[in-house]
């Protein structure tokens, strides 16, 4: 049985380090990064609206692959793409590729939208391509995470529980020491 205890302490202290790690760095890369946390040389971008269902639900986390600039000019029709629009970044399907002279547009659409979107992408405010990975609903812990509260709360409160459970170990150590005397 005490075997079964030091195991568990063990790996919940392991367990909540790593959170405290992990959570921190994300902050940090994310604040850093202008917001975007990146991961491996991926963007996760939080999914805001409901344009692209079914393919991924509002408040999904997608991975999009930021491109170099010759690779902005050879997307083509179905390639899910991330680009820059007047209201800001949009992830949405291309849906015809227009060859303008030496420039590239492509016509996008959402998934879930009846028309096609009104203006068309330049390849030069394409940013990134969708690579196929979603995880569902993490949109909305990584905007609260991205919040001035959230970044404070989510660095604190795994800390809080590391030391309140060391106070626990430490106080459970000192009994045993004295029930040995």
């Amino acid at each position: 049985m005490r075997k079964v205890l030091n195991w568990f302490s063990t790996a919940l202290t392991v367990f909540l380090m790593v959170i405290v790690i992990v959570l921190a760095v994300v902050v940090v890369v994310a604040k850093a990064s202008g917001g975007e946390p990146t991961i491996l040389g991926y963007q996760l971008k939080s999914v805001l609206s409901g344009s692209m269902e079914p393919t991924f639900q509002t408040g999904a986390v997608i991975a999009v692959k930021p491109l170099e600039q010759d690779e902005k000019q050879s997307l083509q029709k179905q390639d899910i793409i991330t680009f820059q629009s007047e209201e800001g970044p949009v992830t949405h399907r291309i849906h015809n590729v227009i060859h303008s002279g030496v420039h590239t547009m492509y016509e996008t659409k959402g998934d879930n939208n009846n028309t096609i979107d009104k203006d068309l992408v330049l390849s030069d405010n394409v940013t990134a391509k969708y690579t196929g990975f979603t995880i569902p609903y993490a949109g909305y812990f990584t905007q609260f995470a991205q919040s001035r509260e959230g970044s404070a709360l989510l660095l604190i409160v795994p800390g809080v529980f590391l030391l309140i459970y060391a106070l626990f170990l430490i106080i459970t150590g000192l009994k045993s020491i004295q029930n040995q005397q």
